[in-house]
């Protein structure tokens, strides 16, 4: 071999070995998410759920970890929220307005920056965003919502997309849990590895295994005071004027409900009795993901992986739980919009440390990227917040988060509507139109099963709650006198918002003739 040859192959291996050096300083990273789990029904968060111990394993990670008491989805539905996590951008940016729309593969931004940064990637468990996860180097997902039992997954490798079904026996979160930890061990151990596992539970309706069947079977599940009353909540377009659709907004818990309801029959009794079956199902079905969590800590502890991996757990949005009669999630109050996100990685991060920037899900990418040695790409909207998980204050953070619900009157009968939320209030404007047209409207959805119905209009107003003295927003202070100099402020930093992050109706004309409208109401 002459000189050449050896210094080029020298080079190389140098070359080599220095990549492989810096791939195994690196943090490998498993991003956790669940579906529906509101932060009250995790112990850590410290609601009237926690003296159930209801999530030991995730309350210990809390514990070894950063807990953030402030981080919300900007849209509280499956697809959109899952679509601004991959992409680090709002809605109207990346095309993912509501479970309709697909997210193109092109937009599948989050693996591919990992990539980049030299991370195998991988997601197993639920999807949700409609086009293959073809950016991944593996994937094993659940068609659409998937199965609790006997799921089948489109697995990367076993034929073409959508037909590459694979089908398991047993409890899906059993299953997506012994899904993970076989890609751990059969992973490319020379280099860091980025795995999304996402379990489709506690997500409606609740199924659970047999072994769970009689926890909390002789408990009383803690209720929410706002279950049975809470006359100074709302507004027109959730109440109706003078109550006159209290029957027909949000699915209840009670039998208020014309047709989404938990109770047949009327009184408190009924009621309670409703709350109790509901939340009993949803922990057991909670149960399940914080049993197999323990399972996947032990693994990597065992693995030797523990150290040096960054576990992030949240959800992909919150859950109502009977709070205001409310169950499913869609609304911008606190309960639904409220993300669980606990970060825990022992190299960075203090043990027992907490958080209350006010983060949402635009911001998960990019904090990632960072965490993996990167930079947050131009073209994502979110932030990094890698100083907090440092111990250091943020420099221009923002002061606001946004929020919008695009699907008006459907499913679960909460009209469009979005907002602003602060440290200390949220404001939040019903208008109350879908921006389809009214024929695509009735095309869309559903007119068969509920007629006319459907397309009864609802009130345009508006929302305002004092989140300092008033965290369960039970009093809409919209009119009151005292706050009208703040509404002001909010009103001229929801426009500002909505303009900096391309969430404006520039495409829909007659969404913004109803806001023109009642801006000022």
């Amino acid at each position: 071999m002459d000189k050449l040859k050896i210094l080029t192959w020298l080079g190389a291996l140098f070359l080599f070995n220095t990549v492989n050096a810096q791939n195994h300083s690196k943090p490998n990273i498993i991003y956790i998410m669940t579906d529906d789990h509101a932060a009250t029904a995790i112990g850590a968060y410290g609601s009237r759920l926690t003296g159930l111990n209801p999530t030991p394993n995730i309350d210990k990670l809390a514990k070894e970890g950063m807990l953030f008491t402030s981080a919300f989805c900007n849209n509280s539905i499956c697809t959109p929220s899952r679509a601004s996590i991959l992409t680090g951008q709002y809605p109207q940016t990346n095309g993912v307005l509501d479970l309709d729309h697909a997210l193109d593969i092109e937009k599948q931004y989050l693996p591919v920056e990992m990539k980049k940064l030299g991370y195998s990637t991988a997601i197993i468990g639920k999807w949700h965003l409609k086009n293959e996860p073809a950016k991944f180097d593996y994937y094993k997902v659940l068609p659409v919502q998937g199965k609790y039992f006997d799921p089948e997954f489109r697995e990367k490798g076993k034929g073409n997309w959508p037909n590459n079904l694979v089908k398991h026996e047993g409890f899906s979160t059993d299953i997506i849990t012994d899904l993970s930890m076989e890609y751990l061990k059969g992973r490319d151990k020379n280099k860091p590895f980025f795995l999304m596992h996402h379990h489709k539970a506690p997500h409606g309706p609740f199924s659970y295994p047999p072994r769970y069947n009689d926890f909390l079977e002789n408990d009383t599940i803690p209720e929410p005071a706002n279950l049975y009353s809470q006359p100074y909540f709302g507004s027109e377009a959730t109440r109706g004027r003078n109550d006159s659709l209290i029957h027909y907004m949000g699915s209840s818990l009670s039998n208020r409900h014309f047709s989404h309801r938990s109770s047949k029959k009327s009184g408190a009794l009924e009621t309670h009795r409703a709350y109790q079956r509901y939340l009993k199902r949803y922990l057991r079905c909670s149960k399940g993901v914080d049993d197999n969590l323990g399972r996947l800590f032990d693994y990597l502890k065992k693995e030797g992986l523990w150290e040096n991996t960054v576990i992030i757990y949240t959800s992909d949005q919150g859950m109502m739980l009977g709070e205001h009669d409310y169950v499913d999630k869609r609304w911008m109050y606190e309960e639904s919009m409220q993300m669980p996100f606990i970060v825990h990685y022992p190299k960075l991060i203090r043990p027992e440390t907490k958080s209350d920037l006010l983060i949402n899900n635009t911001d998960f990418a990019p904090t990632m990227i960072e965490l993996a040695g990167g930079k947050t790409p131009e073209y994502m909207q979110g932030q990094s917040f890698i100083r907090t998980l440092n111990g250091k204050e943020e420099k221009d953070w923002r002061t606001a988060t946004y929020y919008r619900y695009w699907m008006h009157m459907i499913h679960h009968f909460v009209p469009a509507h979005f907002g602003i939320r602060t440290k200390d209030y949220k404001l939040t404007f019903y208008y109350s139109a879908h921006y389809l047209e009214p024929d695509a409207y009735d095309r869309f959805y559903w007119k068969k099963k509920y007629g006319e119905a459907l397309l009864k209009p609802i009130p345009v107003s508006w929302e305002f709650y004092d989140l300092k003295n008033d965290p369960k927003e039970m009093i809409n202070q919209y009119k009151n006198p005292k706050f009208q100099e703040t509404l002001a402020e909010l009103k001229k930093e929801l426009l500002k918002t909505r303009e900096e992050l391309n969430e404006t109706e520039a495409n829909y004309p007659k969404l913004q003739k109803i806001i023109d409208a009642h801006w000022n109401d």
